[in-house]
């Protein structure tokens, strides 16, 4: 039988990829690896909740790694690997090319907007 689109592996991973959270975390963890807190900061209005699950989703389908050191206290570092690396990248040039555009969109928007009824 085959798949529904909705259910094919692939959009999922996208989904994973191009979340709101998932291309934040992807893109500030191509500079360094970051802890918890520090990534939470980075990214900005993202809830724990949302951040730990965001995590977890993209270190079961291999994009980041979760470095767990036994210490006193816990400290969990969070990095990207290779397969993690190679999608950040391109995120992060969609991320780029939305900033280059940005005004280009606007002005679309404004003839879309005043053309509509």
């Amino acid at each position: 039988m085959a798949e529904s689109a909705a259910t094919c592996p692939e959009r999922l991973v996208m989904e994973h990829i191009t979340s709101r959270w998932g291309t934040l975390v992807l893109i500030a963890l191509l500079d360094r690896p970051h802890r918890f807190g520090e990534l939470r900061r980075e990214i900005g209005r993202v809830s724990e909740k949302m951040l730990a699950q965001t995590l977890r989703t993209l270190e079961r389908d291999g994009l980041v790694h979760r470095d767990a050191r036994p210490v006193i206290p816990p400290r969990v570092d969070y990095s990207l690997t290779g397969l993690g690396r190679e999608a950040a990248e391109r995120v992060r040039d969609l991320a780029h090319w939305t900033e280059r555009r940005l005004a280009a969109v606007e002005r679309a928007r404004e003839v879309y907007d005043a053309a509509s009824p």
